[in-house]
């Protein structure tokens, strides 16, 4: 690396998916992802694929249980959501569920300034989808959550 250059740092969530392929189609119908690439073992697993939704990145692949590398749907549950912020939450939460998203909680006006909603996909991974509508104080946030 040259002198006096700072590497870009950046932070891509990295899924696993049983059955890639299908979920790569999922994702496209679901949020509108668009294939950036997809790299498939000889037996025809995806062992990298990254997909591009509205700017932001993210990479799947197929499980590869003889290497620990499981989805949701063999663990039972995921501790993960993809948090997805866009212009238009009601339009991306009704695509999603259209296409095949439980909704897990529906949209409302959050008392963080957000309307904001949950869906989980056929994968088993949990996408929060939300708009910023208005800036919340640090003590209209204190006062919310004391409220709780």
């Amino acid at each position: 690396m040259p002198e006096n250059t700072t590497p870009a740092t950046t932070l891509t969530p990295y899924i696993a998916c049983r059955n890639a392929s299908d979920a790569i189609t999922f994702y496209q119908k679901a949020f509108g992802a668009e294939p950036v690439s997809v790299q498939r073992m000889p037996d025809g697993r995806v062992l990298h694929a990254a997909l591009n939704v509205n700017g932001a990145v993210f990479f799947l692949m197929d499980e590869f249980p003889e290497h620990g590398g499981l989805s949701p749907l063999s663990l039972g549950n995921s501790p993960v959501t993809l948090h997805l912020q866009v212009c238009d939450c009601d339009a991306v939460f009704g695509r999603a569920v259209e296409a095949g998203c439980e909704s897990l909680m529906p949209l409302q006006d959050m008392f963080w300034g957000d309307r904001y909603g949950l869906v989980a996909d056929p994968f088993g991974h949990k996408w929060s989808i939300a708009t910023p509508l208005r800036q919340v104080s640090p003590e209209e946030m204190r006062q919310a959550i004391s409220a709780l």
